[in-house]
């Protein structure tokens, strides 16, 4: 197993042992967080149904554009707050996705927390 290899598996066993924890309801569902080298992609989802319930990324964020990480990330967790509260959602519970909670993941968190959602 090369380095890449071991890095992927290890995050993955990471992110099983959250989500075993973790799950979405109705009431709050799970706020799920990917990472690559250029994009943050968020979302919250209902476990109960299998269903997303809002979505968004750096990718299609007009605003991130440009940004570095970590300011991009905060505007995401925050654009995705407004969108939860349009929804009448006011909880959710973190789901970091076997990344460590520092950096672009923790200023998701935060992001969406000054936006008035219970992370």
């Amino acid at each position: 197993m090369n380095k890449t290899q071991h890095k992927q598996f290890t995050r993955a066993r990471r992110h099983n042992r959250i989500r075993a924890k973790v799950s979405g309801t109705a009431d709050r569902p799970r706020l799920a967080v990917a990472k690559s080298n250029r994009y943050i992609t968020a979302q919250l989802i209902n476990d109960e149904n299998g269903v997303s319930l809002a979505q968004l990324s750096t990718r299609n964020l007009p605003a991130a554009k440009g940004k570095p990480m970590v300011e991009a990330a905060r505007l995401v967790g925050a654009e995705l707050a407004a969108r939860a509260k349009a929804s009448q959602i006011e909880k959710a519970v973190f789901d970091r996705g076997g990344f460590i909670y520092t950096g672009a993941v923790r200023a998701v968190a935060e992001g969406a927390r000054e936006a008035g959602l219970q992370v």
